[in-house]
C-alpha cells in the first residue's frame, strides 16, 4: 500500500496526515504552538517552534497510522502563506521571529509607497494589492531593524522563505532552498506574467535577490528528506494552504470556487491559464503549476474567521469550546441589532484597510452573550459575502455554488447564514481536510499514486448541501447595517485617509 504524508503547517498549529490511495485518513497528529503578540498589531511565531512541531507531528502521524517511513511514497507540504522567515544560511538560525501574515507593523511603510505612486505597478505585476499582508514589506522590516542584517545579506549569507521554504530547508538539513509558484506569488516580489522574481520589485522593496529561494513546480520532486526520521522520502507537492484547498476540493475547471473557513476565510475562483487582474480589489494568484503549465485564481482574503471564535473563547470567555458558539448563537433568533466587525488585524478584501479595528456596535442593556455570538457568526458571513460580490463582478458570470471546507464549515448555523446572505448553494465535502488533501494530491500525482485529475475527481464526495432560505428583503436591510458598521470600523488607528 502506497501512502502520502501531508504536512499542513497552519497559523495556530502544525498537523500531519497520512492518506491512503483512496484518500482516506490513516493517521493524523496535531500540535499547537505559541502565538506571540509583542505589540498591538504585531503577530509573530518562533520559527523553531514551527519546525519542531511540524517534525514531531510528521513522525507521530506515521506511528498513528501503524506505518513506518518506508511506507510513505512522498510528502506534500502546505502552509500558512505570506508568513516570513529570514535566517542565516551558515547556521540555519533565524535572524528574527517569523512575522505572521496577520501582522500589521508595516502599514505605514506601505502607505508611504502608495503615496509615492507605486501601487499600480505592484498590482499589475504581482496581482496583489499594496498591503502589509504580503511578505515583501516584512522582509524589508527585518532588513531594516535587525542588527547586521544588511551586511549579512550583502555577503549572501541570509535566506528568506515562506513557511514551506523554511520546512524544506530543515527537512533537507539546509541542502535545498526552494518554494513553489503558489507561495512565491504571495510575496509581492513575483511577476505573475514572467513567473519569476521581478528585478524592479526587488529594487523597490530594497531586497537582495540572493535571499530568495528557487521557484519550483507545485507537483514534482523538489528534494529528498535528509533528517533521520524521514530520510529519503521525496518532497513532491508544495502549495500554499488556500491553493492546496482549491486543488483538494477538485476545483479544476474555470469558474469553480471554494471557500475555506479556517483562522481566516479565503475564497478562490479558478480562472484557468490566464491571470485575471481584478477590478474589485481581489487578488490574482497562482493556483498551481503542474507539468510546466500554470493556472491562476482570483482570491478574496478575510483575516478573521475561526480566529474570531477562538477570541470569544480565550479572550472573552463567553464559550468554553469553539463548537459551543453554534448552540449559543442559535439560542436567539437574531443579533438584536448588534453588528460585529472582526477587523482585529485590519480588513482584507475588498476594503484593504490595515488601520481598521474590531468593532461591536448596537449594544443595549438587553444585549447578552448569545447576541454577541450570533453577531460574530454574521460578521464572518458578511465578510465572505463582500468577497463573493466582488468575485462575481470580476468573473462576469454567476457562481452557481461554492465548495466549503475548514473547521468552521462544520458549524451548520454559520453555513446557513452564509448561504442566505450570498444567495448561492454551498457544498460541503465528506473530507474536511481539504488543505492537507490538496498537498497530498499534488504529491501523489507526481509519484503516480493517482494518474490524473479525472481520477481525483472520482474520489471527491459531497457530504451536505446548503440552500438559500431567507427572504432577500430582510438580508438587504442587514447588509446595509453591516456596511455602515464597516465604515465606522475603518481607519481607526491612523490619520491616513482610506479611499
Amino acid at each position: 500500500m502506497a501512502c502520502i504524508l501531508a504536512l499542513d503547517q497552519g497559523t495556530t498549529s502544525s498537523r500531519a496526515i497520512v492518506f491512503d490511495e483512496q484518500q482516506q485518513i490513516l493517521g493524523i497528529a496535531q500540535q499547537s504552538f505559541e502565538q506571540l503578540f509583542p505589540r498591538p498589531g504585531w503577530v509573530e511565531h518562533d520559527p523553531n517552534d514551527i519546525w519542531q512541531s511540524q517534525r514531531d507531528v510528521a513522525v507521530q502521524a506515521i506511528v498513528d497510522a501503524g506505518l513506518t517511513s518506508r511506507d510513505i511514497a512522498a510528502i506534500g507540504i502546505t502552509n500558512q502563506r505570506e508568513t516570513t522567515v529570514v535566517w542565516d544560511r551558515r547556521t540555519g538560525q533565524p535572524l528574527y521571529n517569523a512575522i505572521v501574515w496577520q501582522d500589521r507593523r508595516t502599514a505605514d511603510f506601505c502607505s508611504t509607497l502608495r503615496d509615492a505612486g507605486h501601487e499600480d505597478h505592484i498590482h499589475n505585476t504581482t496581482g496583489l494589492v499594496l498591503d502589509p499582508y504580503f511578505s515583501a514589506s516584512k522582509i524589508r522590516w527585518i532588513l531594516d531593524n535587525c542588527e547586521d542584517s544588511r551586511t549579512l545579506a550583502a555577503a549572501g549569507n541570509l535566506a528568506f522563505g515562506t513557511v514551506d521554504t523554511w520546512l524544506i530547508w530543515n527537512l533537507t538539513n539546509g541542502r535545498v532552498h526552494a518554494t513553489d509558484s503558489t507561495n512565491a506569488s504571495r510575496t509581492a516580489l513575483f511577476n505573475l506574467h514572467t513567473l519569476d522574481w521581478d528585478a524592479s520589485l526587488l529594487e523597490l522593496w530594497d531586497i537582495p535577490q540572493s535571499m530568495l529561494p528557487t521557484v519550483c513546480t507545485s507537483s514534482g520532486e523538489v528534494a529528498r528528506c535528509a533528517i533521520p526520521e524521514l530520510a529519503g522520502i521525496p518532497i513532491c507537492g508544495i502549495a500554499g494552504d488556500q491553493q492546496a484547498a482549491l486543488f483538494g476540493q477538485t476545483c479544476f475547471a474555470i469558474g469553480e470556487a471554494k471557500c475555506t473557513y479556517g483562522t481566516g476565510c479565503f475564497m478562490l475562483l479558478n480562472t484557468g491559464r490566464s491571470p485575471v487582474i481584478s477590478k474589485n480589489k481581489l487578488l490574482t494568484t497562482v493556483a498551481w503549476t503542474i507539468d510546466d503549465e500554470t493556472e491562476y485564481a482570483l482570491e478574496g482574503s478575510v483575516f478573521m474567521g475561526g480566529a474570531l471564535v477562538q477570541w470569544l473563547r480565550d479572550g472573552l470567555g463567553i464559550i468554553e469550546h469553539a463548537e459551543d458558539i453554534e448552540s449559543l448563537a442559535a439560542s436567539v433568533d437574531d443579533s438584536d441589532g448588534v453588528v460585529f466587525v472582526p477587523a482585529f488585524s485590519g480588513l482584507g478584501a475588498p476594503f484593504w484597510d490595515p488601520h481598521a479595528r474590531g468593532t461591536i456596535i448596537g449594544l443595549t442593556r438587553g444585549t447578552h452573550k448569545a447576541h454577541i455570538a450570533r453577531a460574530a457568526l454574521e460578521g464572518i458571513a458578511f465578510q465572505v459575502a463582500d468577497v463573493f460580490g466582488a468575485m462575481k463582478a470580476d468573473a462576469g458570470d454567476p457562481i452557481a455554488h461554492v465548495k466549503v471546507d475548514g473547521g468552521a464549515s462544520a458549524n451548520k448555523l454559520l453555513m446557513q447564514l452564509q448561504c442566505d446572505i450570498v444567495q448561492s448553494e454551498l457544498i460541503r465535502s465528506t473530507q474536511q481536510e481539504s488543505t492537507a488533501l490538496g498537498a497530498a494530491s499534488l504529491a501523489g500525482l507526481a509519484v503516480g499514486i493517482w494518474s490524473d485529475r479525472a481520477e481525483l475527481k472520482t474520489l471527491w464526495r459531497e457530504s451536505e448541501r446548503f440552500l438559500p432560505s431567507s427572504p432577500s428583503e430582510k438580508l438587504d436591510s442587514a447588509n446595509r447595517r453591516w456596511l455602515d458598521a464597516v465604515e465606522r470600523a475603518r481607519n481607526w488607528d491612523s490619520p491616513h485617509e482610506i479611499t
